[in-house]
């Protein structure tokens, strides 16, 4: 029989008439000698040890009764009193804590309407830790003269015209990264084409992106004074801009606001060395006459080679409101709109109905073993389970999901997965033309049922599947009220 190696023990019940089956398709290295010609070879997709999730098509071959369903994030409890509010937020999960970088202004309540200059003048970078990422503290940094608007002394970057208005850290994962430059951020704004802001450009210098490098996250300094990405990119800037290292791509990638056919879209570019940039690309992200106010692109933390995006989608004839949106990529010119509802609602509450009222963070991070945090403007923290963003999903009647042709690296196949208590998963191993594999049949798999973040598949009470390394193989679900969040060959 088939079992499961869980979390936590679970009680398995006798085969029932509907079921849940995982059959992965071995494509046969003797294909030629069955007559099948060599172009009609599938291509083999090799995903290695990568955990794979569900937020595109990337491994979809077919869906039959089931579908791609997006999940909704729950709105946690409320945070401590000293959470952090402000635009353009960034959660970063350092080894022991997290931390939170926020916008703050010298003079509360101020407006660009009263002058553009001293607006931006009296913008900061305001910072706050948390062991947990829910209970918050502001620690008294000493790195500014106490100022009287911000008494906890929390203040990691002032005095840097424009930067402060959307600077934005990350953690520098390149293999070999000295320690002082172990954080990097980029923050900046470009001048719109008035007669004020020409002024100011006179006597402060171009706009653009600046980069900044830092040994602990806390002290700050510019890498150069010249913008590293020109000011005539962005087309204002004026949204987070977030770069950060991909393993997969052996590069910077950095995501940043511009308009694109009259709309607020997105732009990327990718640098070797943080300092010297690739001509930007226009993504492909907009659906027609749609504004995405901020890119909010990130490696997940979990799958680092799948960038998660959340931007805010903006509505100027609606008061400005403002939904979340989920979108994915795995690098290049595109974005993945599988769903283009919204993600995260302004809510019940007319506070968020108001102008700009809904940002996301940049930062998703786990909060306990089975849920990840998003957090979004005014302090607020959504929930999901971890993986938990888009579900292979199939009602009570049976349905499968069949992957593309894969390879992979490993010894046993892990899922994270959920049934109901009617609902059972079970799996099978085939070849190209539907033969079970000895030991791998649907006979050999008992039903599997429960809510587990990582539980390994087993055949006849073993998980083995390392005589099938680097082999074509294809993976079929059978699937009965169940959702199939994400797979990995460990």
């Amino acid at each position: 029989m088939c079992i499961g190696k869980n979390v936590s023990v679970m009680n398995y019940p006798t085969r029932r008439t509907f079921h849940v089956v995982m059959i992965v398709t071995l494509v046969s290295t003797v294909v030629s000698v069955r007559g099948a010609a060599e172009e009609d070879s599938p291509t083999v997709l090799n995903i290695g040890s990568r955990r794979e999730l569900f937020v595109d098509r990337h491994l979809v071959g077919g869906l039959n009764g089931t579908s791609l369903k997006l999940h909704t994030p729950q709105l946690a409890a409320p945070v401590s009193p000293a959470r952090p509010h402000g635009h353009y937020a960034t959660v970063l999960k350092d080894t022991d804590k997290f931390q939170f970088y926020y916008r703050g202004d010298t003079k509360p309540g101020n407006h660009w309407k009263q002058g553009w200059e001293q607006y931006h003048e009296g913008e900061v970078t305001l910072y706050a830790e948390s062991k947990d990422g829910i209970t918050w503290t502001l620690p008294k940094l000493n790195i500014y003269d106490d100022h009287p608007t911000f008494p906890a002394g929390n203040v990691v970057l002032m005095d840097e015209f424009l930067v402060t208005h959307n600077f934005t850290p990350f953690i520098d994962t390149r293999p070999g990264v000295p320690a002082a430059e172990r954080y990097k951020g980029l923050g900046g704004l470009a001048y719109q084409p008035h007669a004020e802001h020409l002024e100011v450009r006179l006597r402060r210098g171009p706009g653009g992106l600046k980069a900044y490098v830092s040994p602990d996250g806390i002290h700050w300094r510019r890498l150069r004074d010249e913008p590293v990405v020109p000011e005539e990119w962005g087309k204002y800037f004026d949204s987070q801009n977030y770069a950060f290292w991909s393993d997969s791509e052996q590069a910077y990638v950095c995501y940043f606001r511009r308009f694109i056919k009259g709309c607020r879209g997105i732009a990327r570019t990718t640098s070797q060395d943080f300092l010297n940039w690739t001509p930007f690309v226009e993504m492909e992200a907009n659906l027609p006459n749609e504004h995405l106010y901020t890119p909010c692109t990130q490696p997940y933390y979990r799958a680092p080679h799948i960038y998660i995006a959340l931007p805010t989608r903006f509505m100027a004839n609606r008061g400005a409101a403002t939904d979340i949106l989920m979108m994915s990529t795995r690098g290049g010119a595109k974005f993945d709109r599988e769903f283009t509802q919204s993600f995260i609602r302004p809510g019940i509450s007319s506070a968020g109905w108001a102008n700009r009222a809904n940002y996301s963070a940049i930062g998703i991070h786990a909060t306990s073993p089975t849920e990840m945090s998003m957090f979004l403007t005014g302090g607020r923290r959504y929930t999901l389970r971890i993986d938990g963003f888009v579900s292979v999903n199939a009602p009570l009647a049976t349905g499968e999901f069949i992957t593309k042709v894969l390879s992979f690296e490993g010894s046993e196949l892990e899922i994270n997965y959920s049934t109901s208590a009617a609902g059972e998963l079970r799996v099978e191993l085939q070849d190209a033309v539907g033969k079970p594999l000895d030991g791998y049949s649907l006979d050999d798999c008992e039903p599997i049922y429960g809510d587990h973040i990582s539980r390994v598949v087993t055949w006849n009470e073993s998980g083995d599947v390392s005589a099938l390394v680097g082999k074509p193989i294809r993976i079929r679900f059978e699937m009965s009220d169940a959702d199939l969040y994400a797979l990995k060959f460990n």
